[in-house]
């Protein structure tokens, strides 16, 4: 429990609960003005969401990511934090540290790997940001990874979490 408590993030379960409620009711209009706000601030997270189109995740299916984003990002605003440039570099680290994490626990008997997976939540950084995440994507069925563009529509929206907690860790205060 002590582990849990030091590794805090910067966005709390409330301010993740108004951010995903604030993106739920707006407008497509506000919607794009968000966007907006995120290629200005953030267009590397923006990009890592867009070029999923490339990897095969077709238009509808890309609403998920993106709205994955539209929340992701509201919750950055509402912490009251100014947030480093994620760039190229941190998004490379953070996949690379993802992909490693699956590879492992793929040659795991699953009593295991499911202990080690529920560890990695509950002590993730950004577990909140997390927990939406895994839900979201649950509720619209593309945990299964049944294809290799749901595969990289899943990694595109952890891999989004795993560059926020990065950069949140520089923000913290020490």
């Amino acid at each position: 429990m002590a582990a849990q408590l030091t590794k805090m993030g910067v966005i709390t379960q409330s301010v993740m609960v108004q951010a995903a409620i604030d993106v739920r009711r707006m407008s497509p209009a506000q919607k794009v003005a968000l966007a907006d706000e995120i290629f200005l601030q953030q267009p590397n997270l923006l990009a890592s969401i867009l070029v999923l189109q490339r990897m095969g995740v077709g238009m509808v299916e890309l609403e998920v990511p993106v709205h994955i984003l539209l929340v992701t990002f509201q919750a950055m605003k509402l912490s009251g934090r100014a947030w480093p440039i994620v760039t190229e570099d941190v998004q490379e680290g953070c996949m690379q540290r993802l992909t490693a994490r699956a590879r492992f626990n793929e040659g795991l008997p699953a009593d295991l790997a499911n202990k080690v997976v529920k560890q990695f939540c509950d002590e993730h950084p950004e577990r909140y940001l997390l927990a939406f995440v895994y839900g979201y994507l649950g509720d619209h069925d593309l945990l299964a990874v049944r294809t290799d563009a749901e595969k990289y529509l899943m990694l595109g929206a952890l891999n989004l979490v795993e560059c926020v907690a990065f950069v949140g860790a520089a923000t913290a205060p020490r």
